[in-house]
This record gives C-alpha cells, structure tokens and sequence, in this order.
C-alpha cells in the first residue's frame, strides 16, 4: 500500500520539475527575445544578464538557508569552484559560439550535446545504453535539426568555441548529477553554494565578454522602466530555471535532461510563431513531430529498461530466497560445523 502511494506521487513530483523547466525556460526565452531583441529594449548584454540570473538565484538560496527553509550540507570549496569554472565557461563559449558560427552549425553543435553526454557518462561513470534508448535519441537529434538547422558555416575560431560549449556543458550536466549522490545535497542546496560564485565571475568578466561580443559598454545603456521589468522578468524565471534543471538532473539523468529537454525547442518554435509572427514552415512542422515521436519512443525505452532491470533483481533475490529454503529443508544448517568438516576430513 504504501509503495503504490509512493509511486504516483514520484511520479506527479517528477513531472512537475519536468514542467516547470519547459515553462521557466521557455518563458525566459521570450523575455530574453523582448529584451534583447531589436524591436524590443536592445539589451544586448548576454552573458551580464546571466551573471544577474544568478546573483537573484544566489540571494533567493541565501534567504533560503537563514529562514531554514533549506539546509546547507558541506560541498568541498575546491569542488564548488571547478564546477562553477566549467558552468560559466559553458555560458561564455554559448555566447561565442553563437556569435562566431551560422545559427545552422550553432544548432549543430547544441544537438551534438546528446551524443557527447552518453559518451562522456559511459568514460566517467561506465554507463550503458539499449538499443531503444540509442534509437530514440537519434531520432530526437534527427526531429529536432530539420526543425532547426539551416545554413552551416563553419570557421576555425567558431569551431573551437562549439566545441569548448559542448564539452563544458555536457560535463557541467553530467557534474550536478554526481554532486549531488556524492555529497549527498538536495537540488536547490547545490544551486544556492554554486550561484553566488558563478555570479561574481559572471558579473565581473560578463561585460567585458559582452564588450567584445556586441562592441558596446552596459555602463553606455540607458535603463527603461519597461528594459528594467524585462530583466526584473527575466531574473525570477531563471531562479526557477535553474531550480529545476539541477532537480531534473538529480532525478533522471543528463542524457535524460537532454533529449527531454528539446521539448523547448518545439515550444519556442510555437510560441515564436504564435506570438512574434516568426515563420513556421512545414519543414519546421515535419521536424518538430519527428522530435516528439522521438521523446516519447526515449521515455517508453528508459521506463522499459527501468522495469527490465527491476524484474532481474527481483528475480534474482526469489532465487536466492528459494536457494536458502532448499538447504533449510535438507536439514544443512542443522549440522554442527565441526561434524562437517571431520566428515571431509575422514572422507579424504
């Protein structure tokens, strides 16, 4: 009774960090297109925005711990920093990446990161796949790039920043996951340690990327009541972003996070669509049923494997339980154990 009452309300708790995820992230998108995007405040300062993202998520975790809404458990300070070293490279070679590259090697480069995070996680943790699973993810990569891609260009310079991007995120991915068992830390109390580093990078490197990137100075911007609600927006939902990316990744895995997660990519699509009149050609349409054929065959092959690997166990603990009956019955372990081997001894 108590397992089936266990199960649906995993279930419903896993669903909805999946949920609030696609929301959050979908949602900062739209913010971030408002905000940055030419017909909107031209805020053209990626990676300091970032660098805010995370000082409000920072300051939600520090308020967090002094109400004891949350506790904090001891994470090596030598770890925090390689871990938020890694996070804020990954951000920092996305913003490269999509400056030096066509937005088509761009998207390339962001669907390689399935690929990459199956392999890393079978070198660091000797993690195998089935071949549904394999399957499942190469049509989600297949769905999602001629949804996607469009032109592909590629340079030297642009390469190696994808290619930094790539690895440093699928390790960052891989590394919240790992943290996580290791230290034994809740989702939000990993967050709240890492935010407030990564911030302070961030804030301080983040607008001489940005500088390089955009030619501009943040300190050149002239703020807008409407530019400030933007940011202010924009802040909140990635505290829930954040909060539930490290959540879906402690509950599932990376390469779960990863297929999964190019449900965004169909939202935005849509919502683009819907909202600022960006074209959706039936290409697009073709590319965005292929991904979510792609995703449910992903899920139907994880729960699969799930249940196969809970049959074998159980299985082998009936075994043994029915091996121990037999030499209960046949009276073994009523023998004395000196008796046993006098009798070996005589024998021989």
């Amino acid at each position: 009774m108590t397992e089936s009452v266990k199960k649906p309300s995993a279930s419903i708790s896993n669903v909805g960090a999946w949920a609030m995820n696609i929301v959050s992230s979908v949602g900062i998108i739209m913010a971030n297109k408002q905000l940055m995007s030419n017909n909107g405040y031209v805020f053209s300062f990626a990676s300091t925005l970032t660098g805010f993202h995370f000082a409000v998520t920072a300051l939600v975790g520090i308020v967090s711990n002094a109400t004891g809404y949350s506790a904090s458990k001891h994470v090596p300070m030598w770890e925090l920093l390689w871990f938020s070293m890694v996070a804020n490279m990954s951000i920092t070679g996305m913003n490269f990446s999509l400056m030096l590259n066509s937005v088509g090697f761009y998207q390339i480069s962001k669907l390689s990161m399935i690929p990459v995070v199956c392999v890393m996680e079978w070198i660091l943790h000797n993690k195998h796949y089935s071949r549904e699973v394999k399957f499942s993810v190469v049509v989600v990569v297949i769905g999602v790039g001629v949804c996607t891609v469009t032109d592909v260009k590629v340079n030297l310079k642009g390469f190696t920043c994808a290619a930094i991007a790539v690895l440093s995120t699928s390790l960052q991915q891989i590394s919240i996951g790992s943290l996580q068992k290791k230290y034994s830390v809740g989702s939000f109390e990993l967050l709240s340690k890492t935010a407030p580093i990564q911030a302070l990078f961030l804030l301080i490197l983040g607008p001489v990327v940005d500088y390089y990137l955009s030619g501009k100075l943040i300190t050149n911007y002239k703020m807008s009541y409407g530019a400030f609600l933007c940011i202010l927006l924009s802040c909140s939902l990635a505290v829930f972003c954040n909060v539930s990316q490290y959540l879906c990744i402690g509950r599932f895995s990376a390469v779960s996070f990863q297929v999964l997660g190019h449900m965004k990519t169909v939202c935005v699509l849509t919502l683009g669509w819907l909202l600022f009149d960006s074209e959706l050609t039936v290409k697009n349409i073709m590319g965005m049923a292929i991904a979510v054929i792609g995703m449910i065959i992903y899920s139907w092959a994880v729960e699969a494997e799930k249940k196969s690997n809970e049959k074998t166990s159980h299985h082998a603990k009936n075994s043994l339980t029915e091996e121990e009956i037999r030499l209960l019955t046949a009276g073994i372990d009523k023998i004395p154990l000196k008796d046993v081997e006098v009798g070996e001894h005589q024998e021989d």
